[in-house]
């Protein structure tokens, strides 16, 4: 994880490394004969192995799956009158993504729809080839499909070294705006500070015959972030308290991250993909702590 970013400038690779002491990568598994060779590097900047490692899809409900790979999600919600994708990690992972979608019985053509947490390269990097692909249509609010049709360049924290293939949104999503497929809504909650346009996503689905409320709740880290006297974000403290608070109050059965550690999920771990359940209100503490801690010493720097 110490080389999260290489040959790219130096305050990204900062902020990456920070990054990575946020969501330490998942434990690797025993070496299998049977496992995928790991995603190549993009070949503009590098990311650990378990950002590229792809592995089993992992069901987490009886319409809801894992398909990204060890250490960045991917979910794909299914219904008989189609699917839907939520994230899907780097770009390279494109060919993967189709791939677990026909394994879980979902062809090209079945995917209506493309949503995101937010526009980072490492969760937003597949869906130009993705809906390219399969004709599905991405959903997004303002803020994200700005930051999508520029391929992530001008990025407040990043600059231009973190890109990847732009996409154009074709639905302009409002805060709490719903996306439906088939019998199971699903609704966007912008929940800005990671990116201006972070959103966490929550719907209904059932296991073991109960309903459980789902929620994909985005990044809440600040990796290397300026948080006093940030000129592109002058709120960006108060964007961050508030989205803390909005987070704890998402009907949250069951929780999901972007990184899946980050909300106790192993899903390379196909006995026991989810040893270490968290809540969306423990989540939320445990990152505003993080977050204090580095506004704290952000301030006595001054």
């Amino acid at each position: 994880m110490s080389s999260i970013v290489r040959g790219v400038r130096a305050a990204v690779v900062a902020s990456a490394i920070s990054l990575a002491a946020a969501f330490a990568c998942l434990p690797l598994a025993a070496a299998d004969a049977t496992r995928e060779p790991v995603l190549p590097q993009s070949g503009r900047y590098e990311v650990p192995d378990s950002w590229r490692q792809p592995i089993a899809p992992v069901r987490i409900a009886d319409h809801t799956w894992y398909i990204g790979t060890e250490n960045l999600s991917a979910v794909l919600v299914t219904t008989p009158q189609g699917a839907v994708l939520i994230d899907g990690g780097m770009p390279q992972a494109a060919d993967m993504l189709l791939q677990r979608m026909r394994d879980v019985g979902i062809a090209p053509g079945d995917l209506r729809w493309i949503l995101v947490s937010h526009a980072h390269a490492d969760h937003a990097g597949p869906v130009a080839k993705v809906k390219r692909a399969t004709g599905a249509r991405i959903a997004a609010n303002a803020e994200s499909a700005a930051m999508l049709a520029r391929g992530g360049t001008d990025d407040i924290h990043f600059g231009d070294d973190i890109t990847f293939p732009p996409a154009q949104v074709d639905r302009l999503l409002q805060d709490d705006e719903v996306v439906q497929v088939g019998g199971i809504a699903l609704t966007g909650h912008v929940t800005p500070g990671h990116t201006p346009g972070s959103t966490s996503w929550t719907w209904t689905d059932t296991k073991d015959g109960k309903p459980v409320r789902i929620a994909y709740a985005d990044s809440l880290s600040a990796p290397g972030y300026k948080l006093i006297g940030n000129p592109r974000m002058p709120r960006i403290v108060e964007m961050y308290e508030a989205t803390f608070a909005k987070v704890r109050a998402l009907p949250c059965d069951l929780l999901l991250t972007p990184h899946p550690d980050a909300s106790g999920w192993t899903p390379a771990d196909a006995a026991n993909p989810h040893p270490s359940p968290k809540t969306c209100a423990a989540y939320a503490d445990e990152m505003e702590a993080k977050f204090d801690a580095e506004l704290a010493k952000q301030r006595a720097a001054k």
